[in-house]
């Protein structure tokens, strides 16, 4: 499926947003928001020999959705110039930007907002800032005080490293350590291999920024403050998003329209693991949900 480029300003920054739109009348305006560790062609359009479906912008663009990501700031064509670490506030303001862009573009009343890892906490404190512009949040990955996460307990231990400067190297074998440090075996090579081709395409190094906040200045978002549908998502065995973590945040969300769902044989990265299509149907099914007839 054929895509179509973008440029959204953000003062004087340069933001590369990518649209695959369906063909005829939209049944929704998606945004996905990419994590700390790549930009968002290589997380939402990555193509796979053998594995069908292997875009979820392609997927949802064939059922009806007009489907939009954007490089943060500091990631893949987005301008990378400005000596900052890129945190989530700063991914926020990104999100800002862009979806002026979108909605001018695509004719939207409203965003059908995914995030994904440091991604949802931008997409949070985006909904947060701007609900007007947000009809369906989903968080996947989500972490709210990081309370009981392994992966941000090991990654404490190197703040100082990621105070200490903006950017940090990647390289293939850090691809593969995000499959690798939860659950061995959630994800098949041939696509981490493709996932990691797309990602060191673009970079060889990203921004601290979210490490920084997400090991050091949580919580970044409220939920008595997302007044918008909500959705979280939390893979089986993933170590950011601890369960009683999520489960309070749930809880304080003030809007009735909201669900929680675990995913089975997940870890993290869940577009690229081997129950994606299972990650695709709840997104879809949240996504495509009719407007409540009655309130009360």
């Amino acid at each position: 499926m054929a895509g179509t480029e973008y440029w959204a300003r953000k003062g004087d920054v340069k933001l590369f947003l990518w649209r695959k739109a369906a063909s005829g009348a939209a049944r929704g305006t998606v945004l996905f928001v990419h994590g700390s560790s790549m930009a968002s062609q290589p997380t939402f359009d990555l193509q796979v020999a053998g594995r069908a479906d292997s875009s979820v912008m392609d997927w949802f663009a064939a059922r009806g959705f007009d489907c939009w990501c954007l490089d943060n700031e500091g990631y893949g064509r987005s301008d990378k110039s400005r000596a900052i670490n890129f945190d989530i506030a700063n991914g926020a303001d990104d999100l800002v930007a862009g979806s002026e862009l979108v909605l001018r573009e695509s004719g939207a009343g409203k965003l059908l907002v995914y995030g994904i890892s440091s991604g949802a906490l931008k997409a949070a404190l985006f909904a947060q800032r701007r609900p007007e512009r947000v009809a369906r949040l989903a968080l996947d990955a989500f972490v709210w005080t990081g309370k009981g996460s392994p992966t941000l307990a090991e990654r404490k231990k190197r703040l100082a490293e990621f105070q200490s400067k903006n950017r940090r190297p990647i390289d293939r074998a850090f691809v593969h350590s995000i499959f690798s440090r939860d659950h061995p075996g959630t994800a098949d090579e041939a696509t981490i291999n493709a996932f990691a081709d797309a990602i060191l395409a673009l970079d060889d190094s990203v921004p601290t920024g979210t490490y920084v906040d997400m090991c050091s200045k949580l919580p970044l978002v409220d939920p008595a403050m997302i007044t918008v549908p909500t959705l979280l998502m939390r893979g089986q065995w993933d170590g950011i998003a601890a369960m009683d973590d999520l489960l309070e945040f749930f809880r304080r969300l003030p809007n009735p329209d909201k669900q929680f769902c675990v995913m089975p044989g997940i870890s993290h990265a869940s577009f690229q693991q081997k129950n994606y299509l299972v990650v695709y149907h709840i997104l879809h099914a949240f996504f495509a949900q009719p407007q409540p007839a009655y309130h009360g």
